[in-house]
């Protein structure tokens, strides 16, 4: 099972928001007191958060799979679903998030840096905040939206400020071990090294990270080896070694040759990346074929080594190379190596990111002109078209962020709440834009994608006329508000109690005519009979 993991597909899902709920309220002597449910809980967010103790995605490397707390549905009496919780994943500093194009999404850089890579959904409202002053009995709620659901990549770019490259077994490690408190695997065969390594070096007052990078052969660039895998763990770099073997056996090999094919797989790699990752302006340093080199020729205890690095060291020090030969067994030329490295690294401190051209620290404030009085023009909140659908045929597909997510709210089992939906589609203009499309009375309309869209067929909506029971969102036992005085109650009463002596009256007069008898003389005749 590998230990260190550098790139991952994590798929990760917000919360879902709760639904809002549908109540009414009842009190002694107040039956209908009107609408009392809750809104739902929102859902939680996922989010991405440096933490100086992780220093792997190895975790979301076996559990890609992650999710944020749902919120739970409103209930009555006014109470408010639960928020679902937030889910805090900690990655380690340097972690680049991409999504599935290969965009930059953000750049995980410094102790407690956050990024929201997934949003949870919004709680939907209860009847109690869709009531208004026309609509004072809603008979609907409406539905929490989904989380937001993407796949992205996570990328772990090593953050040192110096990187060590060179061929395999090259005597990179003997290197960091010996400049720092790192202890990498050593050994006498290639690719000893697998995974980065990490060693902090103080050199007098300065103190810097360097990183041991595994080896890189010829086609690096192109996969071969392990070079492609690993060469993103020196793009932040401020200084780059090159680690060349001087006691090589291997025929063909030499240390100028060495350097030439190590600078040709970066030149090849850096051109590779994109601008997000080149530009000055937004990432801060200098391209990777412009940072300053210095060449350490290693293993010079060994005497054909250090002559062969004598023979060598005028030809690169003519191409404007600092040149030192160094020796991990013998602790030869090291010193001076810290030194010199923490001079190049305290160079490129003071020449930050503040300090390049058009980088965004030293960027002007943006100037905000709004628009003259009288241009202004509110965009359309949906767009119409019509498409060919692989079941309905022709329809006309209505895209937008707030018709889609209106949908997405919807409970279509209810009456009431499908007609809120078309009251806000005419508000909003919808219906405008369909009939610009041209779309009629009777068609077949799409709200939102091909895939998963809403299909239903319009009927514009009636303004004329007013509707005989009552406007949607109403009830006709709410409406009498009018508490009677004392004085009108008595003059009811006294009004029921003389139609209830008028109609005693009435039967008293029919009763004295022959109009009707006592039903109990009737039985004792049939029993005489």
């Amino acid at each position: 099972m590998p230990s260190f993991i550098d790139r991952v597909v994590l798929h990760v899902a917000g919360g879902d928001g709760g639904n809002g709920c549908t109540s009414v309220h009842r009190e002694k002597f107040k039956p209908l007191a009107g609408p009392d449910g809750g809104d739902g809980g929102h859902g939680g967010d996922v989010v991405l958060e440096v933490d100086p103790r992780v220093t792997t995605l190895l975790s979301y490397h076996r559990s890609p799979h992650r999710q944020a707390g749902n919120g739970t549905p409103g209930m009555g009496d006014w109470r408010r679903g639960t928020d679902g919780a937030d889910l805090v994943l900690p990655v380690p500093e340097g972690t680049v998030v991409k999504d599935v194009d290969g965009t930059v999404l953000a750049d995980l850089v410094g102790p407690g840096a956050r990024f929201v890579v997934a949003r949870g959904g919004t709680g939907g409202r209860g009847n109690f905040s869709l009531a208004s002053a026309r609509r004072k009995a809603p008979g609907f709620h409406l539905l929490g939206l989904p989380g937001q659901r993407h796949d992205v990549t996570l990328e772990l770019k090593t953050i040192a400020d110096v990187a060590l490259v060179g061929y395999p077994s090259a005597g990179k490690s003997s290197l960091i071990a010996s400049m720092s408190a790192a202890r990498p695997k050593i050994a006498d065969y290639p690719f000893t090294t697998l995974v980065p390594h990490l060693g902090v070096v103080e050199a007098g007052e300065v103190r810097y990270t360097i990183a041991d990078v595994p080896g890189l052969i010829p086609g690096a660039s192109q996969g071969k080896g392990l070079g492609l895998e690993f060469l993103r763990h020196i793009e932040r770099c401020a200084v780059i070694v090159h680690v060349l073997d001087c006691a090589t056996l291997e025929p063909g090999r030499d240390p100028v040759s060495d350097m030439e094919s190590i600078e040709a797989e970066l030149a090849a790699y850096a051109q590779r990346l994109g601008d997000q990752e080149t530009d000055p302006s937004l990432t801060g340093r200098p391209p990777l074929m412009e940072r300053p080199r210095i060449v350490a020729l290693a293993k010079v205890d060994v005497p054909e080594a250090a002559e062969l690095a004598d023979f060598v060291t005028e030809e690169l020090v003519a191409r404007g190379l600092t040149v030192l030969p160094v020796s991990a067994v013998a602790r030869t030329g090291l010193k001076e190596l810290s030194f010199a490295l923490a001079e190049l690294v305290e160079a490129a401190r003071r020449g930050g990111p503040a300090s390049l051209p058009g980088s965004q620290a030293g960027a002007q404030r943006p100037v905000i002109r709004p628009a003259a009085v009288g241009s202004r023009r509110e965009p359309a909140v949906a767009t119409v078209r019509l498409v060919n659908h692989p079941v309905e045929g022709r329809v006309y597909e209505v895209r937008g962020d707030k018709p889609e997510r209106w949908v997405l709210q919807t409970d279509f089992a209810n009456d009431e709440a499908v007609g809120y939906l078309a009251d806000r589609l005419a508000a909003a203009g919808v219906e405008d834009e369909l009939v610009r499309a041209g779309a009629r009375a009777g068609d077949t309309v799409l709200i939102g994608e091909v895939d998963g869209g809403v299909l239903f067929t319009w009927e514009p909506t009636m303004t004329s006329g007013a509707e005989l029971l009552g406007a949607r969102g109403s009830d006709l036992r709410l409406e009498d508000r009018h508490r009677r005085t004392n004085a009108e109650r008595r003059a009811r009463y006294h009004e029921m109690m003389d139609g209830k002596e008028a109609a005693r009256a009435e039967l008293r007069q029919e009763a004295a005519e022959g109009i009707w008898t006592d039903p109990t003389a009737w039985e004792d005749e049939e029993g005489t009979s």
